[in-house]
C-alpha cells in the first residue's frame, strides 16, 4: 500500500468480503457498512433472511451474493466452504455468526453446550483457515472475528458463549502471530450489549436490563451500527499495521 492508501477508511472497492450471520443485527449492519465503501459481498446466514439486506446493499452499486447454509452442521459447512474457495478470491472474512444459550452451569445441557462451540469457534476457525489460506498465497487479507466483551469476562447463565469467545479472541491472537507477516491482518471486535436478538431476554428483563445500562457509561444500549464502524475501519487500508487486536465496542463498558 502506498502512504496515500494506507489512510483511506472509506474506498474498498475491487475487494469481496464475505459476511457470516449476515441477514440481521450486526451481520447486517457490517454488510451494509462494507457496501457503502465499494466492497462486494457474500452474504451467508443459517436462515432465510437474506433477501432485505441483500436488496438494500445492492442499491449502493455492489455485488452481492448470497449463500445459505447451516455452520452447525459440520458437513454441510465444509461442503460450502470448499464451493466458496473455489468460486470467490475473498479478501475479508467477518465471522459475525454466533449463537448463545442461557442456563446455569449445573443445570447446562450437553446440546447447548456443543451446539454455540460448534457454530461460534469451529465454524470460524474452519472458515478462517480455508478463506486465510487463499489471503496467505495472495499476499493479502482481513479477517475480522466478531467475539464480545465477554471474551475477557465470565458472565452469567452463559458457560459455552463465553468459553468461545474467550477462545475466538485466542485464535485471533495464534492466527496473528503468524499470519501479519504475510499481508494478512486477523483482528477482533468485541460488542458490548447491543439491541439485538441475542440480548432480546436482558432486555426483556427490567430489572436486569437496568443494572446493565447502569453500568454503560454511555448510557444506553449499543447499536448494530455502532459496531459497523469499527470493522470497516479493520477490514480497510487504514488498518493494515492492525494485527491480533481486540477492540472493544462496549460505550465504554469494560472501563467501568
Amino acid at each position: 500500500m502506498t502512504e496515500e492508501s494506507d489512510s483511506r477508511t472509506g474506498d474498498l472497492r475491487g475487494r469481496r468480503a464475505l459476511i457470516t450471520g449476515a441477514g440481521s443485527g450486526i451481520g447486517r449492519a457490517v454488510a451494509l457498512g462494507l457496501a457503502a465503501v465499494g466492497a462486494d459481498l457474500v452474504l451467508l446466514s443459517e436462515r432465510d433472511n437474506l433477501g432485505p439486506v441483500a436488496k438494500e446493499a445492492a442499491e449502493r452499486g455492489v455485488s452481492v451474493t448470497r449463500v445459505h447454509v447451516d455452520l452447525t452442521d459440520a458437513g454441510a459447512r465444509r461442503g460450502e466452504i470448499r464451493r466458496l474457495v473455489e468460486r470467490f478470491d475473498l479478501d475479508i472474512l467477518v465471522n459475525n455468526s454466533g449463537l448463545i444459550r442461557r442456563a446455569p452451569a449445573a443445570e447446562f445441557q450437553d446440546a447447548d453446550w456443543y451446539d454455540v462451540v460448534e457454530l461460534n469457534l469451529h465454524a470460524a476457525f474452519e472458515l478462517t483457515r480455508a478463506i486465510g489460506a487463499g489471503m496467505l498465497e495472495r499476499g493479502h487479507g482481513k479477517i475480522i472475528n466478531i467475539a464480545s466483551v465477554l471474551s475477557f469476562q465470565g458472565g452469567m447463565y452463559v458457560p459455552s458463549y463465553t468459553s468461545s469467545k474467550h477462545a475466538l479472541v485466542g485464535l485471533t491472537r495464534a492466527l496473528a502471530n503468524e499470519w501479519a507477516g504475510r499481508g494478512v491482518n486477523v483482528n477482533a471486535v468485541a460488542p458490548g450489549y447491543i439491541d439485538t436478538a441475542v440480548t432480546s431476554e436482558l432486555r426483556a428483563d427490567g430489572i436486569r436490563s437496568s443494572e446493565i445500562l447502569a453500568r454503560i457509561p454511555a448510557g444506553r444500549w449499543g447499536r448494530p451500527a455502532d459496531v459497523a464502524g469499527p470493522v470497516v475501519f479493520l477490514a480497510s487500508p487504514a488498518a493494515d499495521y492492525v494485527h491480533g487486536h481486540v477492540l472493544a465496542v462496549d460505550g465504554g463498558w469494560l472501563s467501568r
